[in-house]
């Protein structure tokens, strides 16, 4: 949006827990250099033992704040506010206030707040289909092939002007839904209430948010026009089509373009 951003974020403690003290290091120190004695520990120096107590000491620090949303939203809003402040050349607060979070207990919950986050260009009349609004999660689904390449070129660019200092870990996708094809693979064999994924499938909720997007609300200036055609027809998609796309989009993205066949 023009002053704000909405985000939802899958918190996952779980998983820090799991990194060795070398992976969590490695993962701070993309962001920040350190203190001297992380330093000489990654590039391999040999440390007395109470030198290295004090490393594994650090790397526990770290962990939490890699499990934690306060400073995952300090490390994107920082640069954000030092960036602007440059460009208008002033210093100060650039953010309002602290930031506001909400926890997302329930299906129906994380799916709602999915869709308000999905629709609010098209509320602030920004833009006129989810498929034209720029910057938020449905068009970069809508677009996946484009997607990762994008941001390569966005992560080598912070590297070489300084704002990552390395850069290693595979890049993550947004969260898969409930039929996507990664997310079939990873939990293949597992039982079904251990599945990772949005609990609805890909073209349902596109159905979901287009078919939202159409009824007026009282307190938002924009929606979608009645008049438009479905969401998939706009994309000259049968579900049948787009749920073929979804679990196996690299079969039928060649150079940029869909490449499809009416099956029989």
């Amino acid at each position: 949006m023009s002053n704000h951003y909405h985000l939802v974020v899958k918190l996952n403690p779980k998983e820090t827990d799991q990194w060795t003290n070398d992976e969590v290091l490695r993962r701070w120190t993309a962001l920040f250099r350190g203190p001297l004695l992380v330093q000489r520990y990654l590039a391999g120096e040999s440390l007395e033992m109470i030198e290295e107590d004090t490393v594994a000491s650090i790397a526990n620090v770290y962990r939490d704040r890699l499990a934690s949303l306060s400073w995952f939203m300090k490390c994107l809003n920082e640069p954000i506010a030092r960036k602007a402040n440059a460009e208008g050349a002033c210093t100060g607060h650039f953010w309002e206030a602290r930031f506001h979070s909400q926890a997302l207990r329930s299906d129906a919950a994380l799916l709602s707040a999915m869709a308000y986050v999905d629709l609010n260009p098209i509320r602030a009349q920004m833009a006129k289909t989810p498929e034209d609004s720029d910057f938020t999660s449905i068009k970069i689904r809508l677009t996946g092939h484009e997607y990762k390449d994008t941001l390569s070129k966005a992560i080598t660019g912070m590297v070489e002007n300084g704002a990552l200092n390395h850069f290693y870990a595979p890049i993550r996708p947004l969260m898969p839904f409930s039929d996507s094809a990664s997310n079939q693979t990873e939990n293949r064999g597992k039982n079904k209430e251990n599945t990772e994924g949005l609990p609805m499938r890909e073209c349902e909720y596109f159905m979901l948010v287009d078919q939202t997007g159409r009824i007026v609300s009282s307190n938002k200036r924009g929606r979608i026009e009645p008049t438009l055609s479905p969401i998939l027809k706009r994309l000259g998609l049968s579900v049948e089509q787009w749920t073929r796309v979804s679990t196996a989009f690299r079969q039928h993205y060649r150079n940029g373009e869909l490449r499809l066949t009416q099956s029989a």
